[in-house]
């Protein structure tokens, strides 16, 4: 018996214009796409994971964009309700979240292996990273996932989409050991537009017509053979669609009871795919020269200080949507991107370190001409030059504080009390602040030597109280402490003075007078 249709049922998670919060099932969320302002939910990785499918099925039912003048026709005359509701209706029985021939993004004929005479069925939580301690352990995570209990179709599908968006290679399984989902491990960038509607078109970068002809989505087709999975298959990425739907888990819900939650599931290793060849439009890339080109990935420093490797430069290494919502507000400002949202995981091998979703304001400069990557690299170097010299300084008290008496500290004795003090990361943590309000100075008006004059008077006030703050937070010390402390003023002096030198240059005119 086929139940719960992903078409109809409510279970995508939005928040409307109006503020108010609401599931709906994959028509009623594209249909009412300008009622609605954004996907929302408590897991940033089932944001990204719905974006993905929802414009995997956008591609399929408008059979494009194929073209920038496709792109800008549908961002004017909105999106074509007979076309979504046409495709949605012919492929209806492929949504069923429990059937007997195709349910949905599963595997109909797997079951798990039997061990002592008893299938060894997972848990619902062997999905969800917030939820799964195989990989991720959270720390105000009560949830016990020997007894997980059940939890609604709905959340169950939001899951299954993460899942196979975001999983990691590596761990326990009943099939051969497959890679991460193609971009588990990147970066994902949207650009949000002043509704869901136009979230939605800025990212559809036109796809090639003869590449999207040939650009299946995973429920338009039959599922890969068990044995073929068993043995660890692997098959080309076809396009984009293919990439946005790819079964990196073999999975299989066990209906419980006839209501409309699940308990148990199978789970294990999915489908290998060369993907080295193919660039994810929701990714950003850099070239190193020992490992060639990869995906932009988060780190514990913080993604606002590699901001300017998600804008569009010359080597084509920028994500395609920003490219693309970019050229379409060229030619109509109104619907240019107010902000960008930048979700993604951190992983130690198969291990889950963390996850994240952050938002940025997006440049309005850049839909004009300038080349807006390099003057925010400025910023940013700006700011990681000036704390070198905090660094400097914080060194040099750490190792004339350390050497009292006779005792000659270890470079990595030094360093691990300078990671004590608290002055690196409140410099950081206060710049971060003053960037995101930096990124919404960048209007068409503005020049970049008025941005760069206020960004260092940010970067200069922000060493001098940190500095304050550590020469407040030891000036109690001895006599020992004291001399360490004034001995190591030497680089902060030094460099604001460069920094006041600097800011006096960039001084406009009229301030001038």
């Amino acid at each position: 018996m086929s139940q719960f249709n992903l078409i109809d049922e409510k279970w995508i998670p939005v928040r409307f214009s109006d503020g108010t919060r609401d599931e709906l099932g994959i028509r009623d969320a594209l249909l009412g796409a300008k009622e609605i302002k954004a996907i929302e939910d408590q897991s940033p990785l089932v944001v990204a994971a719905l974006y993905r499918f929802l414009l995997a099925v956008l591609y399929r039912a408008l059979e494009g964009p194929t073209d920038i003048d496709q792109a800008k026709g549908l961002l004017k005359q909105g999106l074509p309700h007979e076309k979504i509701t046409a495709y949605l209706e012919k492929w209806r029985n492929r949504f069923w979240l429990f059937d007997e021939g195709h349910p949905f993004y599963q595997v109909p004929s797997y079951e798990p292996k039997e061990k002592n005479g008893l299938k060894q069925w997972r848990t619902w939580s062997a999905m969800a990273v917030e939820h799964n301690a195989d990989n991720a352990k959270v720390l105000f995570d009560h949830l016990d996932i020997g007894r997980a209990g059940a939890v609604h179709l709905g959340k169950a599908a939001c899951w299954l989409m993460a899942c196979q968006t975001f999983a990691l290679g590596g761990g326990n399984s009943d099939f051969k050991y497959t890679k991460s989902g193609p971009s588990a491990i990147a970066v994902m960038v949207l650009p949000m537009g002043k509704n869901f509607h136009d979230t939605l078109i800025l990212s559809l970068v036109p796809e090639n017509r003869e590449v999207l002809r040939e650009d299946i989505p995973v429920w338009e087709r039959e599922s890969e053979p068990l044995e073929d999975l068993r043995n660890g298959m692997e098959k080309h990425i076809s396009g984009w669609v293919d990439l946005y739907t790819w079964r990196t888990r073999s999975i299989k819900f066990n209906r419980y009871g006839d209501g409309d939650t699940i308990r148990e599931l199978a789970f294990a290793s999915g489908v290998n795919g060369s993907w080295e060849d193919i660039d994810d439009p929701m990714v950003g890339y850099n070239i190193r020269d020992n490992r060639g080109k990869q995906s932009i990935r988060f780190r514990e420093r913080g993604i606002w200080r590699d901001f300017d490797s998600l804008l569009p430069d010359n080597g084509n290494l920028a994500p395609k949507v920003i490219e693309h919502a970019i050229a379409l507000a060229r030619s109509n400002l109104g619907c240019f991107p107010k902000a960008v949202l930048v979700i993604g995981q951190a992983n130690d091998r198969a291990k889950v370190d963390f996850w994240r979703m952050e938002c940025f304001a997006l440049p309005e400069a850049l839909a004009s001409d300038r080349f807006i990557r390099t003057e925010i690299r400025q910023l940013l170097n700006d700011a990681e030059e000036t704390q070198k010299f905090l660094w400097r300084a914080c060194r040099s008290f750490a190792r004339d504080l350390l050497s009292r008496g006779d005792r000659n500290p270890t470079e990595g004795d030094v360093k691990a009390f300078v990671k004590q003090l608290s002055g690196d990361s409140w410099y950081w943590s206060t710049l971060e602040f003053h960037f995101h309000q930096i990124l919404h100075k960048y209007t068409l008006e503005r020049d970049f030597e008025e941005i760069r004059h206020q960004w260092l008077t940010f970067v200069r006030d922000t060493l001098k109280r940190a500095w304050e703050k550590h020469r407040a937070a030891v000036s109690a010390g001895d006599a020992w402490t004291i001399r360490a402390l004034v001995k190591s003023e030497g680089p902060i002096s030094v460099k604001l003075k460069k920094l006041n030198d600097e800011i006096r240059k960039l001084k406009p005119p009229e301030e001038n007078a």
